[in-house]
């Protein structure tokens, strides 16, 4: 059986879970925010590279980096409530609902 899931919440409304799939990297401004949101550890802020490579980041190293962008380290732990795509600011989130 294919098809979306969904859940008929107490108050009455339908809400359909919808996992985290891809992160706009090139939008990303690294704020953090998204990380702060999310409460399952879906998310890591990474550095990035003179050259574009995406490497660990550390506070203390920062002169290494050319900027901080986000990523998602488990998506495997993501419970599909879309905190993070609310709280960006450049909207670099995409979801795709849950299926049955």
């Amino acid at each position: 059986m294919n098809g979306t899931f969904s859940v008929k919440l107490p108050g009455g409304k339908i809400w359909t879970p919808a996992f985290v799939c891809s992160l706009d990297e090139q939008k990303c401004i690294g704020c953090g925010r998204c990380f702060r949101v999310c409460s399952q550890g879906v998310l890591q802020l990474v550095g990035v590279s003179e050259d574009g490579a995406l490497i660990p980041f550390d506070d203390d190293d920062e002169d290494e980096y050319q900027k901080k962008v986000m990523t998602i380290a488990h998506p495997q732990l993501c419970i599909g409530c879309t905190a993070c795509a609310k709280i960006c600011p450049k909207k670099c989130y995409r979801h795709v609902p849950a299926q049955i």
